[in-house]
């Protein structure tokens, strides 16, 4: 697909993975609506990038309606919609104090899976209805996964369990939306220089680095935006799950 002129929802968008994706997509010609619960970081986003804010809770179902809605009276309707919203925490299944409260795992889940679910089946439901561009193609839904879904470390459960989900749905999801002309893909990042990584200390960061066979550094989150951008490009990719990770396979802990 040709990004130039069309209209394009980036939730978790106001910073690291979302606010990197949000800006090449405008570079590259995109209306961006940059969805975040956090409504003053995303306006900032916006801002930069002359695009539009939207507050939204991804995983209620009402609010995301809400949402495409306001982005579609401004941009049109999404053709694209990139899905970054998530959270991280870590917690063992049965730590010192015992059991992990359910409501903890609820959480992760509810944001990283149901959230991504939410969006997709929302604007899908959009996409479906478009007029199909000259290759056929009416719309792009690239997700974030995690290479956790697949090598999940100690005190990623709830995590890893969350964007395995994602990584599950792409495939069943692209197939479904084959006869409409709407490709589904997930990227699963490696270890990359989010806000939340690039808080801790340098010594941290550096051995996080170190792990990661070639290159030894983190990932930039430009160079998820990057793949992002080729996801849409390129018309033959679907139904995929993309590591980017620099070769990194993460040990149990």
């Amino acid at each position: 697909m040709e990004i130039r002129g069309q209209a394009a929802i980036v939730t978790g968008g106001a910073s690291g993975l979302g606010a990197a994706t949000a800006r090449a997509l405008a570079a590259a010609g995109a209306k961006v609506a940059v969805f975040d619960v956090n409504a003053k970081a995303a306006a900032e986003v916006a801002i930069d990038i002359n695009g539009i804010a939207v507050a939204c809770d991804v995983a209620d179902a009402a609010a995301g309606a809400a949402a495409i809605k306001q982005a579609a009276a401004d941009h049109g309707p999404a053709r694209i919609l990139v899905n970054c919203a998530g959270i991280g925490p870590a917690k063992r299944i049965v730590g010192r104090d015992g059991p992990i409260p359910l409501a903890d795992y609820e959480r992760v889940i509810h944001i990283n899976l149901i959230g991504s679910f939410n969006m997709m089946r929302l604007a899908a439901a959009a996409m479906q209805t478009l007029t199909p561009l000259a290759d056929g193609e009416r719309g792009v839904i690239v997700s974030t996964a995690s290479i956790a879904a697949f090598e999940g470390q100690i005190g990623q459960a709830a995590y890893a369990s969350s964007k395995g989900g994602v990584a599950a749905l792409t495939l069943p999801a692209a197939r479904e939306f084959a006869q409409f002309g709407v490709r589904v893909l997930a990227i699963a990042p490696g270890i990359f220089g989010t806000p939340m990584l690039r808080s801790l200390p340098q010594e941290a960061q550096h051995s996080l680095g170190a792990s990661v066979p070639f290159p030894k550094r983190l990932g930039e989150p430009r160079e998820f935006a990057a793949l992002v951008l080729h996801c849409i490009h390129n018309g033959y990719l679907n139904g995929e799950v993309i590591r980017l990770d620099g070769a990194l396979r993460m040990a149990p802990r």
